[in-house]
């Protein structure tokens, strides 16, 4: 077995999922808040081209960075949506946004390289660095800076080593967004100092939105064209098992990424793309800005909820379908509050140790990308629960 296979980390919040799956075959009632997977499937234009592709046509490989027509169609929905020009030669259609970091690091990371993550953040991104050879710098972040990279704690890291800074925003685990003059200016000591930026924006599209109807969260595009940018079909879309992102790439990266892709995975799903293009419509985009509506909804129930418990939030989130709150109150740590809640009231919720290092223990993450009812049947558990704690 190799060292990096040996020396790997689980992503918890799936294996809190698979014990969860494990009680629901027994017959238990779980409420299922640990993951973040949308449950509204995919768009209807969508699942109706899906069917009309399953009709014995050939589906051959495509292009390693994908279709024309859905590169094009991303490319427009930049335009439309975020108010940029991204030329559709820089965007690489990849198997999620997974593969995406996974080339990300691929193309930024070498042996002995150090690169600069949140603590906590998303924490696959770790494993993908340490994957190359890479180190990474956890800087520590609190609910004065959103629990987002500022420039202060980016600078007071820095070394001569530094490779690349990694930024989630939204944020996963925290649903939080960074500033925009923050990301500015992170960005901006990044490539000063001759380092990448890549920035995971996969939940961009549903961050909060003002009076008007527009978002009130913008790409590290508008201030850095030449950030390596992951996004996904996945949550806005409600795709998560149809496995699709992209990236967006500078120039100078474009072969290289096109070589690293071909070897690993040589292109993402063929119908998965062309039924992508239907995401891209005035019906997809109104059915999907519902959803991110519904999703508001059911923040209020989960901080209303919260609040009741006597779990407050430190942060109140802004994009990403998620919270982050401290649980120290109750006298255990984040795990052993995780694992008695699944076994004694069929809850799943994720322990910090998933995301973070300073927070690890005091702290647990809830996704309410589940429906209201289920929301709040599991926080009325979580309730009866922390009162025995008490």
């Amino acid at each position: 077995m190799s060292i990096r296979a040996e020396r790997s980390e689980p992503f918890r919040a799936m294996a809190f999922g698979a014990r969860a799956d494990e009680l629901i075959a027994q017959g238990h009632d779980v409420i299922k808040l640990g993951l973040g997977e949308p449950d509204f499937g995919a768009p209807k234009a969508v699942r109706r081209a899906m069917a009309e592709l399953m009709d014995g046509r050939p589906l051959p490989y495509t292009a390693t960075f994908g279709i024309p027509r859905l590169r094009e169609a991303i490319s427009g929905f930049y335009r439309e949506r975020h108010g940029l020009d991204v030329d559709p030669a820089r965007i690489c259609i990849t198997c999620g946004g997974s593969e995406g970091l996974l080339l990300a690091a691929a193309l930024t990371v070498n042996p002995g390289d150090r690169v600069i993550v949140a603590d906590p953040s998303y924490p696959c991104n770790r494993e993908l660095v340490k994957t190359f050879g890479g180190t990474v710098v956890n800087v520590p972040t609190s609910a004065e800076t959103r629990y987002h990279l500022d420039l202060a704690g980016v600078s007071e890291a820095w070394d001569d080593d530094v490779a690349a800074v990694m930024i989630t925003s939204p944020s996963n685990p925290t649903g939080t967004c960074i500033p925009f003059d923050t990301l500015t200016e992170v960005c901006d000591y990044a490539r000063e100092h001759s380092a990448w930026r890549i920035v995971d924006e996969t939940y961009l599209d549903l961050a909060d939105v003002d009076a008007d109807g527009n978002t009130t969260v913008r790409s590290v595009l508008a201030c850095d064209p030449d950030a390596i940018t992951v996004n996904s079909f996945s949550k806005y879309f409600g795709m998560t098992g149809w496995r699709l992102g992209w990236m967006v790439l500078p120039e100078p990266l474009l072969q290289a990424a096109d070589n690293l892709a071909m070897n690993y995975l040589l292109c993402a799903p063929t119908p998965v793309q062309y039924a992508a293009v239907e995401c891209f419509t005035p019906e997809s985009y109104a059915e999907c800005d519902a959803r991110r509506r519904e999703f508001l909804a059911r923040r209020k129930v989960v901080v209303e909820g919260l609040a009741d418990i006597g779990l407050p939030l430190e942060v109140r989130p802004t994009g990403a379908f998620y919270v982050y709150f401290d649980i120290s109150s109750t006298g255990l740590d984040s795990w052993t509050f995780c694992e008695r809640l699944l076994d004694e009231y069929d809850v799943a919720l994720t322990p910090g140790r998933d995301f973070a290092v300073a927070t690890a223990d005091t702290h647990v993450r809830l996704s309410y990308a589940a429906s209201r009812d289920a929301l709040r049947e599991g926080l009325r558990r979580v309730k009866l629960f922390c009162d025995g704690l008490r």
